[in-house]
């Protein structure tokens, strides 16, 4: 919000106060100033002329020697160049020794042998802005009004001895979107009264009723809740005027013509948009606000045919809309220069449905800045009569008598209990109850006792960003002083901050893979529907989530696995020569069981690790491994370990979709009786591996969340063993079709709480052993925490052992 310091004056007396201080203390009280602009670049001796003649220049067909009135001793001779300059105007003349932006300055010359004793002025030599001009204004000089004196300074003229604060507004403050607003903060600050413009005692009615000419009906009470009107007749159009024309280019509005220069200038003064609609061109004078219906189109003020949904809210003659409510007017009601007779709107849109719509058809305009932050609904009627004084006053219209209005006005005034001690307790002041109900004064909140240390407060409409007691608090404190607050200790209670259970553990697993070599990833979650089918065991029967707006098709759904993520990853870099990689991921995958999207989509964290390429770089004494499945089973065996879920994780072999169908398996973790899968491991298919130009690769996706629900957060220590272990090997011959997992798993349950330890050390098939059949070297270790185990006991348990295999699996002992 730009606040012209000249314009703001009017309400609130800014006497020796700079316009660098002010904005310093408007800053120090809460709200920023961004900018201070001056509107005078530097212009000086510049003053209002009259061209008594024109005359072609006698060597220049391109220039004219203009004879000017400039309230010197004598008139001056000056050579002219623009092609709108005439005799009869009133213009801006640079006198000799006369300076303009840009360090230009005016001296006596001779143009083609004539003598030219100053210079007529355009605005962009003045420095204005001209695209803020009326368009018959921005090209040549400028062509002042008819009514200004011959010899003022234009800086008085054109408002350039102004500064202007562009105000930094956060959302709640929008009361400062009018000047009226900024006159009551700035008076807060400043310690002074504010003065306003009375227009219902300046209005001058005439005894032929509004409502016998114009009716008004709401067809959508929750979009609109109060409509107000006025009817005027006889206006006649033209510019505003020059000072009003100043203010609103200080604001950054451009004039256009003295009633839509009015509406916008009372906007600007009260932060309440307001309409014009050329009344003849209405259906019998009648007003409907109604929401749009299916397929209606509007033709707005800038030219463009709209189309219109059902939630729209418009303004309609009874028969055809006639503007869009709080975002444009429409075309077909426009004032023009023929218009004669006006009905003037004031109202309160919702301010969800005005930014909706704004929003939608991409219409940003001043009226629905406003209407959006919801403005001050006692503002509907004052700014409806301030505009209708404003259009009597400069546009020579009639006011008919009355307003025609629909709805109510809902501007109660809000009552706030404020306890003293709270205020002092949470600020550390000790202040006293005097300078409270000042600062309150000064507010113009009105406040009384109830209780000892109580106050009741009421807030006015136009501070609908204050509802609570923390509000008023906060109030207090910028007008105060934040600077004027004591440092104090805090009070109350405090937590110490610490991670949850599941970010000390993703932490940890990130920490153990870096350390061991491995390298993390970050990949996108937006991903190509294709890549969801490629390995869905961990979302099986679901389906992925489309997002609304995509970037594009690549990027269009959110991924159901990592792992196609990886690939991508191992992909780029192998393209560039870079193919031993050891990468994980954590992140999360999303999922839906619904095919129409109805609630909050699923979301799982996982890890997921990718490996391919070599073990180790080629060295002078050894040649390089490539990695195999064992490698990444390992990782994980670390982890689970890592963990303290390496007696819980089960591996079995399976063939999950995208894997390679003899080197993959899925994992469990054994929870009582149950199993639940989180996760599986694997060379990728050759068929995938091949599309992406990629050797062996093995990756492995681990849901985290069972992680996170099993792993226990104390520190467990085991105690050197004291007593002597006890080895014992054991070959048998089983069917290949037999899991090795299965046989240890075998084992640990015969052999008991003896055995400590079990592994498989080697694995042969050959002819010898017969077809289908295959030979596993398992090495067990005996110990007893308490004693050394005797040979008896030792020969117990693996005779159990044997016997087990023997019965589970037919195996028979490899002689």
């Amino acid at each position: 919000m730009k606040v012209s310091t000249e314009w703001l004056a009017d309400y609130v007396s800014l006497e020796n106060v700079a316009a660098e201080e002010l904005a310093e203390q408007i800053t120090r009280a809460g709200i920023e100033i961004d900018e201070i602009e001056n509107r005078n670049k530097g212009v000086s001796k510049v003053v209002v002329g009259y061209v008594k003649s024109k005359e072609k220049h006698p060597d220049a067909d391109k220039l004219n020697v203009c004879i000017v009135d400039a309230g010197q001793e004598e008139d001056l001779q000056i050579v002219c160049g623009a092609k709108n300059v005439a005799a009869g105007q009133k213009v801006p003349v640079a006198l000799v020794g006369a300076k303009l932006p840009g360090g230009l300055e005016i001296k006596k010359a001779k143009l083609r042998g004539v003598a030219s004793q100053g210079m007529i002025c355009s605005a962009k030599e003045l420095g204005m802005n001209d695209k803020l001009l009326p368009k018959e204004q921005q090209e040549g000089i400028l062509v002042l009004q008819e009514n200004v004196q011959v010899g003022t300074p234009i800086g008085n003229v054109l408002g350039l001895d102004d500064k202007v604060l562009e105000f930094d507004l956060t959302p709640n403050r929008s009361d400062c979107l009018s000047m009226i607003g900024a006159a009551y903060e700035v008076g807060a600050i400043l310690g002074r009264d504010v003065k306003l413009p009375k227009p219902e005692k300046e209005l001058m009615e005439i005894s032929d009723a509004a409502a016998d000419h114009i009716s008004v009906n709401i067809s959508a009470p929750e979009q609109c809740s109060h409509y107000a009107a006025r009817y005027i007749t006889g206006v006649k159009i033209g510019p505003s005027p020059q000072w009003m024309q100043n203010r609103l280019m200080a604001a950054g509005v451009r004039p256009i013509n003295n009633i839509v220069d009015i509406t916008n200038y009372v906007m600007l003064e009260y932060g309440q948009p307001l309409h014009a609609f050329d009344a003849d061109q209405l259906e019998n004078g009648a007003i409907d606000v109604r929401l749009a219906k299916e397929g209606e189109t509007l033709v707005t003020l800038d030219g463009q045919e709209r189309k219109l949904e059902p939630h729209m809210l418009l303004i309609t003659d009874g028969v055809k809309p006639v503007a869009l409510a709080g975002v444009m007017g429409g075309l077909n009601s426009e004032v023009t220069d023929g218009t004669v007779n006006i009905l003037l709107e004031s109202a309160k849109f919702d301010g969800g449905t005005v930014r909706k719509t704004s929003r939608q058809l991409g219409l940003r305009s001043e009226a629905s800045q406003r209407f959006e932050k919801e403005v001050d609904p006692s503002a509907v009627i004052p700014a409806l009569n301030r505009a209708a004084e404003l259009i009597c006053r400069y546009a020579s219209g009639a006011v008919h008598k009355g307003i025609v209005e629909a709805g109510s006005v809902n501007a109660e005034e809000k009552v706030i209990v404020l306890s003293f001690d709270k205020l002092n307790r949470f600020l550390g002041t000790d202040l006293s109850m005097l300078e409270v109900k000042t600062i309150f004064n000064r507010l113009h909140f009105s406040c009384a006792d109830t209780a000892q240390g109580v106050l009741e407060v009421k807030v006015p409409t136009r501070r609908g960003d204050i509802t609570l007691d923390v509000d008023l608090i906060e109030e207090i404190a910028r007008l105060y002083g934040y600077d004027n607050i004591p440092t104090t200790a805090i009070e109350g209670k405090t937590t110490p901050g610490a991670y949850t259970k599941a970010q000390a553990i993703r932490r940890d697993i990130r920490k153990m893979f870096t350390h061991g070599g491995w390298q993390e990833v970050i990949t996108y979650s937006f991903t190509h529907p294709e890549t969801t089918r490629l390995f869905p065991a961990l979302t099986e029967g679901s389906h992925a989530v489309k997002l609304l707006m995509p970037m594009s098709e690549e990027r269009s759904v959110l991924r159901t696995s990592i792992i196609p993520n990886l690939l991508d990853v191992a992909a780029y870099n192998a393209n560039r020569k870079q193919n031993d990689l050891a990468v994980f991921e954590i992140g999360n995958v999303f999922y839906t069981n619904e095919e129409q999207l109805t609630v909050q989509p699923k979301e799982l964290p996982v890890l997921s690790l990718l490996l391919c390429g070599s073990r180790a770089e080629k060295q002078w004494n050894q040649t390089p491994e490539k990695v195999d499945f064992f490698d990444l089973k390992g990782a994980l065996e670390t982890l689970f370990g890592f963990l303290g879920l390496e007696d819980n994780i089960r591996y079995v072999a399976n063939q999950p979709e995208g894997y390679h169908p003899g080197r993959s398996a899925s994992l469990y973790l054994q929870h009582g009786t149950e199993q639940i899968l989180i996760g599986t491991m694997g060379q990728v298919h050759p068929q995938l591996q091949q599309e992406r130009d990629l050797g062996d690769v093995y990756t492995a996706e681990i849901l985290l969340q069972p992680l996170y629900d099993h792993t226990s957060e104390d520190i467990r220590y085991r105690e050197l063993p004291r007593f002597p272990a006890s080895e014992r090997d054991i070959a048998v011959v089983v069917d290949e079709s037999v899991e090795a997992g299965a046989m240890l798993e075998a084992i640990r349950e015969a052999a008991g709480e003896l055995l400590q330890s079990v592994q498989v050390f080697d694995v042969y098939t050959g002819s010898k052993l017969g077809e289908g059949k295959k030979s596993v070297a398992i090495s067990t270790v005996y110990r007893h925490n308490e004693r050394t185990l005797t040979d008896e006991e030792v020969s117990a348990a693996h005779a159990a052992v044997v016997g087990r295999l023997e019965q589970t699996f037919h195996a028979e002992l490899r002689k």
